[in-house]
């Protein structure tokens, strides 16, 4: 079951134990309270609500990189790799060289940056990037405005500024 709250507070139960109340919209929890009857224990999760894009805003993207393949002589997979590269959301990790490969298959995409030595022992230092599948609204508009702009570079006619703003509000929908 998936939540959101917008007001949380703790209290505490006679014994001492930690009751944590969210204020959420109105659900049905009959079926969690029969698991604890049981004598199971719930796994709880909370965390910052972000909106989740679209679909039709990850279409898009795949349907302008699609585009852009088709004028480069290219796979649209290939192109996805090339424009995480160039601006998708990434993180630098040391290896030990034995695993390089096996890290690269791991990520989307990893450019190796080189040699390290770190407190006396050497390491590869890797560049790897994220798949857009776990992008929040803000690094999937980044991605998107590069990936428009890559295309506009190469002539392909995309969309204008209103339709990817308003492709864009519809992210929180």
């Amino acid at each position: 079951m998936n939540l959101k709250a917008n007001n949380i507070r703790s209290q505490y139960t006679e014994s001492g134990q930690q009751e944590i109340v969210l204020s959420t919209e109105k659900c049905d929890i009959s079926e969690l309270k029969q698991i604890i009857a049981k004598g199971k224990i719930l796994a709880v999760e909370i965390k910052q609500y972000r909106h989740k894009r679209s679909l039709d805003a990850n279409a898009c993207l795949w349907s302008i990189l699609q585009q852009i393949a088709e004028v480069i002589h290219s796979t649209k997979d290939e192109v996805y790799l090339q424009m995480l590269e160039l601006y998708g959301v990434f993180t630098h990790i040391i290896v030990k060289p034995h695993v390089v490969e096996k890290v690269k298959q791991e990520w989307r995409t990893v450019r190796e940056l080189g040699e390290v030595t770190v407190n006396g022992q050497t390491g590869i230092q890797l560049m790897c990037f994220f798949g857009s599948s776990t992008y929040d609204s803000k690094e999937f508009s980044v991605l998107l405005d590069g990936v428009i702009s890559e295309a506009k570079s190469l002539g392909i006619d995309v969309m204008t500024e209103e339709e990817k703003n308003l492709l864009l509000q519809e992210w929180g929908k």
